[in-house]
């Protein structure tokens, strides 16, 4: 199948006219005469009215933007901002101590979302330290990078703070 060019135009089944803005590699954003902007699956129902022909990329901008930050957490100890879900944003955690003699204790869930970003933050920077070191053997490297695997499964209790998938710990994964 031969992609559309930036600058296409086309009549849309469902939203009517528009002109191709955008090619990613699985859809088209397409400005359309009365929706505006819509993004449409690449083989979704449509007449093409004028194909430019254009050499179409098709990586998308959100493609290079996403490879970049991956590249950089990597690579960097520049701690990242980890978004907070929003049903969590303002809340607070209440620790309550089974001795009712005893009084709780009230943090802000914002605070505590913190500190655990910063505890990733750490393990990712002690991760590339120990792969980049060159007086450790590769045995040692392996074996240090186990335990780092450990360290984020037994962190995953708190992916339900974190609003977007991609910043959330993964541990070991099972098949």
């Amino acid at each position: 199948m031969k992609l559309l060019g930036i600058g296409s135009r086309i009549n849309h089944d469902e939203y009517g006219f528009g002109v191709v803005t955008n090619v990613d590699s699985k859809q088209y954003w397409v400005t359309f005469q009365k929706n505006g902007l819509e993004t449409i699956p690449l083989n979704d129902g449509f007449e093409i009215i004028e194909a430019v022909e254009n050499e179409v990329d098709s990586v998308s901008f959100m493609d290079i933007e996403s490879s970049l930050k991956k590249i950089l957490r990597q690579w960097s100890d520049v701690t990242e901002i980890a978004p907070i879900a929003d049903k969590w944003k303002n809340g607070t955690l209440i620790l309550q101590p089974a001795d009712s003699n005893l009084s709780n204790k009230e943090i802000p869930i914002d605070t505590f979302f913190h500190k655990i970003v910063m505890v990733r933050d750490r393990v990712r920077v002690m991760e590339q330290k120990i792969n980049s070191s060159k007086t450790l053997n590769d045995q040692d490297k392996i074996d240090l990078q186990q335990y780092i695997t450990r360290i984020y499964g037994s962190l995953t209790t708190f992916n339900v703070l974190f609003k977007v998938k991609s910043d959330q710990f993964t541990g070991v994964k099972s098949n």
